[in-house]
């Protein structure tokens, strides 16, 4: 479906709603761009009471599964100035339609890293943020800026989002205050998606969708 701001911007994306909404959600999917998986995802936060938007990044375009090369052209070519307008929208269309409740931003690989970048980039926007295994360059954004809580998900195996770079962020916040809560799991990285059977870790995806259900019940309204 299509969300549409006050002035008529078209935001693509699926939105799952749950009969009671409890928060709201913005989802941003990984370099696959929107798929099913994305989907699926969507939906269970929909079961937790979360009404939630997995936004498309890639205006319809989806790399099959395990197609790195492609996904990592429609990684490469994606503009983050634009995304960061289209999540902006999807964030404005969301309160639009949802006006008694807060908004919280969670995505996985490079929908994690876009979730704190939207998050530095726009201060005062988000209530929750909830990263998998994914940090923005930090040539393309201050996340000192990040002020809204932090729940992060990352892999002890993991060569792009390293433990290094976790730790680092993990410091940048606490050093500015931000409430932030880091959970490092003996995974690799998209552990949490069920259709990589080469990296997924049944237990620990379920350990950080627990906590992560448990945050947002606390965070979001």
């Amino acid at each position: 479906m299509e969300l549409k701001t006050a002035d008529g911007t078209v935001v693509p994306g699926y939105l799952a709603e749950p009969a009671r909404v409890r928060g709201v959600l913005v989802l941003v999917h990984e370099w696959w761009g929107l798929n099913g998986q994305t989907r699926g995802v969507a939906d269970r936060y929909a079961r937790q009471g979360f009404a939630t938007f997995a936004v498309d990044l890639y205006g319809g375009v989806a790399a099959p599964m395990g197609q790195k090369e492609q996904a990592g052209a429609l990684m490469a070519g994606l503009d983050w100035g634009k995304a960061l307008g289209t999540l902006k929208a999807a964030t404005e269309a969301l309160k639009a339609r949802y006006p008694l409740h807060t908004v919280g931003i969670t995505g996985f690989c490079m929908g994690g890293a876009l979730a704190l970048f939207a998050a530095a980039k726009l201060p005062g926007t988000f209530s929750a943020v909830v990263p998998f295994y994914g940090i923005p360059d930090g040539a393309k954004v201050d996340l000192s800026q990040v002020k809204a809580p932090v729940l992060g998900h990352f892999a002890n195996t993991d060569g792009w989002c390293t433990p290094e770079l976790v730790s680092d962020l993990e410091k940048t916040l606490q050093g500015k205050g931000t409430p932030v809560s880091f959970h490092r799991y003996d995974a690799q990285h998209a552990f949490a998606n069920e259709q990589r059977p080469d990296v997924y870790s049944p237990d620990d995806a379920e350990a950080a969708f627990a906590r992560t259900f448990e945050f947002l019940k606390a965070e979001l309204r």
